[in-house]
């Protein structure tokens, strides 16, 4: 057994955080894509300024918290618990999607939904209504994805968790470590 383990309560305490974060981002993104839709579909320009000045309270107060949350507990997880960061394909696929999601989130998400309120702000139309919308469709469907992989854990082991768990089964070190 290689790297540290969490006792059981640490695991669980984690777990918890994880998904209630996870569970959490997932709501905000139903909910930002609610506001983009209203955003997109009112032709009153003050429910249109309400609905992007909402979006950008959750966007600037509570989504990158809650994505660093998801990330930083899911890690934690991966690399304290048997499943490991790089030995099942699904636990893999989340990182590298929750770290993009993160990502997206910083550097187009939010400058989306700001440009929106500053135009809106000033008296102007939605300069681009896909702006408001494409973050959380795309996020949203990314969550669902996740979501629907931790439950399934489809696609087994990787190429470094097979010769891990083979190693393990002759009792031998597997060698160096390569993720």
């Amino acid at each position: 057994m290689d790297g540290v383990r969490l006792d059981r309560p640490a695991r669980r305490a984690f777990l918890v955080v994880h998904v209630v974060a996870s569970a959490g981002w997932l709501g905000l993104s139903a909910g930002l894509l609610a506001l983009g839709v209203a955003a997109n579909t009112t032709g009153s320009p003050t429910t249109v300024e309400a609905a992007v000045r909402s979006m950008q309270l959750f966007a600037d107060r509570l989504l990158l918290p809650i994505a660093l949350l998801t990330l930083g507990s899911g890690l934690v997880l991966a690399l304290g618990t048997p499943w490991g960061l790089a030995r099942h394909r699904w636990v893999w696929i989340k990182f590298w999607l929750t770290l993009a999601t993160t990502t997206a989130t910083v550097f187009a998400l939010r400058p989306g939904v700001n440009d929106a309120v500053a135009a809106v702000s000033a008296g102007h139309a939605l300069p681009d209504g896909g702006d408001v919308l494409t973050g959380p469709v795309v996020s949203l469907s990314a969550y669902v994805f996740m979501t629907a992989i931790s439950v399934l854990k489809p696609w087994g082991a990787t190429r470094r968790g097979r010769r891990l768990r083979e190693a393990a089964r002759k009792g031998r070190p597997a060698g160096p470590a390569r993720v």
